[in-house]
């Protein structure tokens, strides 16, 4: 199947509000954020979703997929799990895996077992005999940026019943580290030339289509519980190699801050021109398909 596998580039526009879409452990867990001012959502954030998502067998999204596309749990592990035991990953590989070709590897338990490995790759077998094998996936995502400088809100977070001996009440100085609002642009593609090397397959990256508008519906935490996918835009090319520049289609997708001042904080979804209903004709033309994912919830 992996061989069916077409190019794809893929579009994100996340609209944040009053939340933490992605903590910076390097400052006290802000919203990550350039010295530009502009804000930033890593790509391992947003995989990390989709990951727990599929982990979660008994949850509501991976119950309702599992059936709609018709794969079971047992082929759809996930390798880069919480608290994942490297030596428990080296056990489950054949003492002689140095020795294995790549045929024999991507018709091995192990390949068939992970989703993220055959779909993201991974970084547990880049030593040794297996440095051949699952070193990059078919689909990366990029480092989401927003199109504007955002400002961050910080507040101190206070508990009515106290945790300390002697105090009535707790307080969490500056805990409260949200984006006032923002819109950010992720890309993503889907590279075929990685699917024979990963074993990645066509139900892998449906899977991975099926996944994406729920990331942050079914994520939601305290400090993260407004970020919208405004859009989820997934064009395929008419072939393997491609048959239009990525950047085009990015390009006439994102939207654009509107206003005096191009360079100032948003504060609502009204201060852009949303371009994604608008992918010129002649792009189009040069495509198989062009969806938005989230049409399909």
């Amino acid at each position: 199947m992996s061989n069916k596998i077409k190019r794809a580039t893929g579009l994100l526009i996340l609209e944040v509000v009053s939340s933490n879409p992605n903590g910076d452990p390097d400052r006290e867990s802000d919203p990550r954020q350039r010295p530009n001012g502009l804000g930033e959502i890593s790509p391992v954030s947003f995989k990390r979703k989709l990951r727990d998502l599929v982990e979660d067998y008994d949850g509501p999204v991976f119950s309702a997929l599992s059936g709609k596309l018709s794969i079971d749990k047992e082929h759809f592990c996930i390798l880069e799990s919480r608290g994942r035991d490297r030596g428990q990953i080296s056990s489950e590989m054949s003492d002689d895996i140095s020795g294995f070709d790549q045929n024999t590897f991507l018709n091995s338990t192990f390949v068939k077992k992970y989703w993220d490995a055959r779909l993201f790759g991974n970084t547990f077998l880049e030593s040794g005999g297996n440095k051949g094998y699952i070193k990059t996936g078919v689909a990366q995502f990029t480092m989401g940026l927003s199109l504007a400088p955002v400002q961050i809100v910080r507040h101190t977070n206070t508990n009515k019943s106290g945790v300390q001996e002697g105090k009535s009440q707790g307080m969490a100085p500056l805990a409260y580290r949200v984006v006032e609002h923002g819109v950010y642009c992720m890309p993503f593609y889907i590279n075929p030339s990685s699917a024979h090397k990963s074993g990645c397959t066509t139900q892998d990256v449906d899977l991975l289509k099926a996944l994406i508008p729920y990331a942050y519906d079914h994520t939601r935490s305290a400090i993260r519980p407004d970020v919208r996918i405004r859009h989820a835009w997934f064009m395929e090319h008419k072939n393997a190699l491609g048959s239009c520049p990525d950047y085009l289609l990015i390009d006439a997708l994102t939207p654009k801050r509107t206003g005096d001042d191009p360079l100032a904080s948003s504060t609502s979804w009204n201060d852009y021109e949303d371009k994604s209903a608008r992918l010129p004709q002649d792009l189009l033309d040069r495509l198989d398909s062009c969806v938005d994912l989230m049409d399909n919830i």
